[in-house]
């Protein structure tokens, strides 16, 4: 009973960067926290990333680890939400990597099932599918690093701003990299409807 009341003595009141530095002071604790706020974003921009639960999941796991294993060398240039952003992205793209080597992804087990609201029209609801499903073959189609940027802006609405803190690159970079994404995405989605 006393882990527990230890676990969940921070409150919202401690910020991140408190966390941070109790962290970095060996605090498992104040880490567990530091995870416990930040996991649903971590696993969310995993899932967005690799297309798929399980190796979505291998991709946070692995991320907060080599977040606790990097916790010392954080300087705080950065809030830790880009910085584990930015741990995740080089997770994914490194577990990606890998998974491909291993076994190839099958666009039908990476999309989430379909609910029909009996309240929408059903023809509206089947074409919106049929659209989410080409949009994401198009994106699986698209290099990762300009899949990404894609992700971050066209789905998740960060500004270029946060796009280059999240990959560590300049605002010019983002936005050329969005530009060639968004090009290569719409030859992709011209051959498609050809």
């Amino acid at each position: 009973m006393e882990n527990i009341a230890k676990l969940n003595h921070f409150g919202e009141d401690v910020s991140n960067s408190e966390l941070v530095k109790k962290s970095q002071l060996g605090d498992k604790s104040a880490f567990e926290e530091l995870v416990k706020r930040h996991q649903e974003l971590v696993f969310s921009l995993s899932f967005k990333l690799t297309g798929n639960r399980e190796l979505a999941n291998d991709v946070a796991q692995e991320a907060f680890i080599r977040a606790w294993k990097a916790i010392g060398k954080f300087r705080g240039d950065s809030t830790f939400g880009t910085w584990i952003y930015r741990i995740t992205v080089n997770t994914a793209w490194t577990l990606r990597k890998k998974a491909k080597k291993h076994y190839s992804l099958n666009i039908e087990d990476t999309q989430e099932p379909v609910v029909v609201d009996e309240k929408k029209d059903p023809e509206l609801v089947a074409i919106n599918s049929d659209l989410s499903l080409v949009l994401r073959k198009a994106l699986n189609q698209i290099p990762l690093e300009q899949r990404i940027i894609v992700e971050l802006k066209n789905i998740e609405g960060r500004s270029h701003k946060e796009i280059a803190d999240y990959l560590d690159i300049s605002v010019t970079a983002a936005k050329v990299r969005l530009h060639r994404a968004h090009q290569k995405l719409r030859n992709i989605l011209e051959e498609i409807e050809a």
